[in-house]
Order: structure tokens, then sequence, then C-alpha cells
């Protein structure tokens, strides 16, 4: 994949990154706010940089250029518009989170609503780029993931510093998560397997070629660094965590947000650069 084919999707790339970091951080405040004890000042932090990470996605959602140059993805300009739409909902609904959080309360509807929004985000983003009906659901999917992946080892990281000034909180909570984003990435194996094998993707053929074609280096890229070796590293931090060594899970999810994200921009730029789905 030439270089300046990357640097043509740039913006794509940077999209699919913090729109992953903010919906997938909304996920795990409503999960933690719902099924664990974590703590107040989490969730409100949480919910914070989901904030955050949701209003740069939609600046840089404004910014994105009209066509993907030489890619074999063609963007759909009629989505445009309920795509920022539905993000800039999804900011408000999430500064919402952050009060409520912030007071204690429940919030349950106001999560789901949240998360909902946020599906419809990848719905149309799915839409706007996946090409065919059936392209567009394998993006939808593999947007879901990336997102999951991405905020939640995020949230999780952040979770494992909230130890050090709250000793006695069980470790249920970051012990959940790590188990939850392990098995997504057994999910993202599985499916980067498949992808291959079906050959998904507006650019893809299938076989497995995309092993041994022009993208080989990156497609191994995405597998070593961004897959296997994270996932090798989720197992490490869920033991570490069951046995409450905190400092260590925290330093072992700290490498997963540096590896889990590097897989995450390699991911986009393989599919809007050439079309791949891994």
């Amino acid at each position: 994949m030439p270089a300046e084919r990357i640097a043509q999707n740039l913006a794509f790339i940077n999209w699919t990154l913090l729109v992953g970091l903010a919906l997938g951080s909304a996920a795990v405040v409503v999960l933690g706010r719902l099924r664990t004890q974590a703590t107040r000042g989490y969730l409100a932090f949480t919910a914070f940089c989901a904030l955050g990470f949701g209003w740069l996605a939609w600046l840089s959602d404004g910014a994105l250029p009209a066509s993907l140059g030489a890619s074999p993805v063609v963007a759909d300009p009629t989505w445009d518009v309920p795509r920022r739409l539905a993000l800039a909902l999804f900011c408000v609904l999430c500064a919402v989170l952050v009060v409520a959080m912030a007071r204690r309360r429940r919030a349950a509807p106001l999560g789901i609503a949240t998360l909902a929004t946020g599906m419809a985000v990848l719905v149309i983003a799915a839409l706007s780029w996946g090409g065919s009906p059936l392209g567009s659901l394998a993006l939808l999917v593999q947007l879901s993931v990336l997102s999951v992946a991405t905020g939640g080892v995020f949230a999780a990281m952040v979770l494992g510093h909230w130890y050090l000034v709250t000793p006695k909180l069980p470790e249920a909570p970051l012990v959940l998560l790590s188990r939850l984003l392990l098995w997504v990435l057994v999910a993202q194996v599985v499916l980067f397997a498949a992808w291959l094998g079906l050959g998904a993707g507006p650019g893809a053929k299938p076989g497995f070629a995309g092993l041994f074609g022009p993208t080989a280096l990156f497609v191994w890229l995405r597998l070593i660094v961004g897959l296997v070796f994270p996932l090798v590293v989720s197992w490490a931090a869920v033991q570490t965590a069951r046995t409450r060594s905190m400092e260590s899970a925290t330093g072992l999810l700290y490498i997963n947000v540096g590896t889990i994200a590097a897989g995450t921009i390699v991911a986009a730029g393989l599919y809007f650069g050439s079309g791949l789905l891994v």
C-alpha cells in the first residue's frame, strides 16, 4: 500500500480512532454503573473523556474529504449530515451522563440512549463507506469491535489508576473489564481470519490473499502487534488483577492501550486505503 495513499486517508483513520475511544469509553461507563462497584469519580471522569473524544470526532468529521482518492472505498455524501448530527447528539448525551455519574445517579435510560446514539453513528458510518448492503454490514461489525476494543482498553487502564487512590475498591470491576477485553480480542482474531478468508472489503480477494499481496506487511502488523500480542497481555492483566496486583495490571493495560490503538490505526488504514477488512 503506497505511503501517499495512507496520507490521503489520515482523516478517516483519525475519525475511526476518536470514535472508537468515545463510544468504547461510554460503553464502559454504562456497564460500570449498572454492573460493578466502580466509584463515582471514575465513572464521571471516564464519561468526561468520552465526551472529549466525541467532540474531537465531531470536529474531525466536519473536516473529512469528499472522496478517498485512489482507494476502492467510495464515500456516499448522502450520509454526511446525519452522521454529524448523530455525533453531536452523542456528545450532548455524554455531557448529561457526566453530570449523572457525578451525582451518583443510576441513569439506566440515559446510558442506554447514549449507547443507542453511538450505535447510530456507527450504522450511518457503515452506510457512508460500506458500499453495498453486505459491505455496510461487514463494516458495521468491524467498527463496532474496534470501538469496544479501543475505548474499552482506555477505560480499563484509567480504572487501574483508581486503585492507587481507592485501595478498598474491590478487584471485580477491573477483572470484569480485563476479561471482556480479552474476549473482544478473541473475537477480533476470529473476524480477522474470516475477513481475509472471505475477502471482505471492496478491495479484497478471497483465500487469504491479503497475507501475501502488496499490503502484506500491514496485514501482518495488524495480526501480530494489534491482535496476538495484546491478547497475550490481556490474559496476563486478568491474572494480575485477580491477585490484586493492580500496579502490574495497570502497567499491562498501558501496553495494551498502545498496541490496540496501533492495531486500530492499521486496520482503518487498510480499509480506507486499500479496501481491506482485517
